[in-house]
């Protein structure tokens, strides 16, 4: 026999067989939908999705991250399909930062800026001259500027949004309150603990981990408004892979009426669906 012939025989059916293989392989992971999420919210919205979609014939799953940095390089190195814990803006400065290539495939939902008052009713109750606290960091200086505008308690400068950002060095007319930076994540405890009379501007998050609920504000962030927008926590992918099956499978579960009334069950106003 032609050892020659033997050999190249062998070599193809080897040859065939990987191919075999790789195709099983792809065919099976294209199934396979691994989405990196924060804990809370993110996480626990997109289990609220895994049954609907394995009735389609996706297994999603959720790898859980407690830092903002791991879940994008995750994504851009293609351990993930797609991750869900940052907005828009955030994404837009990774991507500048670290020459990434991630896109938005759909915003599901933002965590609203409240602006609540002890022992204050409705935001014309809010007495003259009176202290008004809100976070002192970027976006969220900014958040909160835009819903005190939106509530007529300040004047920001025309064309003032979300996506540029503005802090107190920018209000044109502060209507004789005083508006006060302070560290974030201090907000809701100075607030708590404050006196009668106390005002401040508080995120969702924050608010609802000091026993704050978005029904108890005097107002919030509107849902058709720039700053909801502007920061909706978003689905992210690799750019091209917005459109793909299993990306448009995993937007179309989560953007239902069934997940809208989940959102807003388990959160009480913490969290809103913005689709």
């Amino acid at each position: 026999m032609n050892i020659r012939k033997i050999l190249s025989t062998f070599v193809a059916l080897s040859l065939a067989a990987v191919s075999f293989t790789g195709c099983a392989k792809a065919d099976a992971s294209s199934k396979v939908i691994k989405v990196g999420a924060s804990s809370t919210p993110h996480a626990e919205i997109l289990e609220a999705v895994k049954d609907n979609l394995a009735k389609e014939g996706y297994d999603l799953q959720i790898v859980v991250y407690d830092d903002y940095v791991l879940p994008n390089k995750a994504l851009s190195d293609g351990e993930l399909d797609a991750n869900y814990f940052q907005h828009t803006p955030y994404l837009n400065s990774y991507n500048a930062s670290n020459n990434t290539d991630i896109v938005v495939a759909a915003p599901i939902h933002y965590e609203p800026f409240g602006l609540y008052g002890k022992g204050i009713t409705k935001v014309s109750d809010i007495p003259a001259g009176s202290t008004i606290v809100i976070p002192a960091d970027d976006s969220n200086e900014t958040r909160a500027l835009l819903l005190l505008q939106q509530e007529g308690l300040i004047t920001l400068p025309d064309g003032a949004n979300a996506l540029d950002g503005v802090t107190v060095l920018d209000i044109v007319d502060d209507k004789g309150y005083k508006i006060t930076p302070v560290q974030a994540d201090t907000v809701a405890a100075q607030f708590t603990n404050g006196d009668e009379g106390s005002v401040a501007v508080i995120n969702g998050n924050y608010a609802l981990a000091a026993g704050l609920k978005s029904s108890d504000a005097l107002a919030v962030e509107d849902a058709s408004g720039d700053a909801a927008q502007t920061y909706a926590n978003i689905i992210a992918v690799r750019k091209g892979d917005e459109n793909s099956e299993k990306i448009k499978a995993l937007v179309k579960a989560l953007e239902t009426d069934e997940v809208k009334q989940f959102i807003a069950d388990k959160y009480n106003g913490a969290v809103v669906a913005i689709f």
